[in-house]
């Protein structure tokens, strides 16, 4: 487990700092799926009382990210297949949407910032580094949802991006990923930028669905192979 999950109690209160701090070891794949969290460790490694780390359990046990389980306590939540498949259709409608407010009401700041971050993937897709693409293509999503302007919409995208975090890791990094792949990614978020500069809501929805769909069927790709 991790050595130094350090909590700094003036940023926020401190019930979401504990959630933050756990789930970023989850989706980040410290924590990884099966693992057993004892409260023990979890205290003493977050230096909290067990009171706020359990309403802290609760509230990533309502994400979907742990399992309360009876008498063994939180485990860390693994996937199926046909969960994957619901949450990449919930997250296709849902980053389609964001990518039509946008593109409805389309600020000369926001477009400065949706460009700025393509730019970043592009660059990030150039040197085939996981992380950086993952980091590249967060930042261009928040512009996206920022652009949209919805606290409703942002929400609901983060609880499924949590769940999906690692799939959308593996979906990047696979060896057998193909570079055409990659410049499928470059060029349908080009399209979303360029519905959303044009005010164009349909093509920008159609873009942004067209990239998740893609994606997720790369992840489904690779979930079927056979190990070994």
């Amino acid at each position: 487990m991790t050595a130094n999950l350090i909590v700094k109690r003036a940023a926020a209160p401190v019930r979401e700092q504990v959630t933050g701090t756990i789930r970023t070891e989850i989706i980040e794949g410290r924590f990884e799926p099966g693992r057993r969290l004892t409260e023990r460790e979890l205290t003493e490694l977050l230096g909290v009382s067990r009171t706020v780390l359990r309403e802290s359990l609760r509230q990533l046990e309502s994400e979907g990210l742990i399992t309360l389980v009876p008498n063994k306590g939180p485990i860390v939540r693994s996937l199926t297949m046909e969960e994957a498949t619901e949450l990449y259709r919930i997250r296709e409608a849902l980053e389609g949407l964001g990518a039509r407010l946008f593109a409805e009401r389309p600020t000369p700041s926001g477009i400065a910032s949706l460009e700025d971050a393509f730019d970043k993937v592009e660059r990030a897709y150039q040197g085939a580094d996981t992380q950086r693409i993952l980091e590249a293509k967060n930042a261009f999503y928040d512009a996206i949802h920022a652009g949209a302007d919805s606290q409703a919409l942002s929400k609901m995208l983060a609880t499924v991006l949590a769940q999906i975090w690692r799939w959308r890791a593996m979906g990047i990094s696979h060896p057998s990923r193909s570079r055409d792949r990659s410049r499928q990614s470059v060029t349908n978020l080009r399209d979303v930028v360029n519905a959303v500069r044009a005010g164009d809501g349909d093509r920008a929805e159609a873009a942004a669905r067209r990239e998740v769909q893609v994606a997720a069927a790369e992840v489904m790709r690779l979930l079927s192979r056979p190990s070994g």
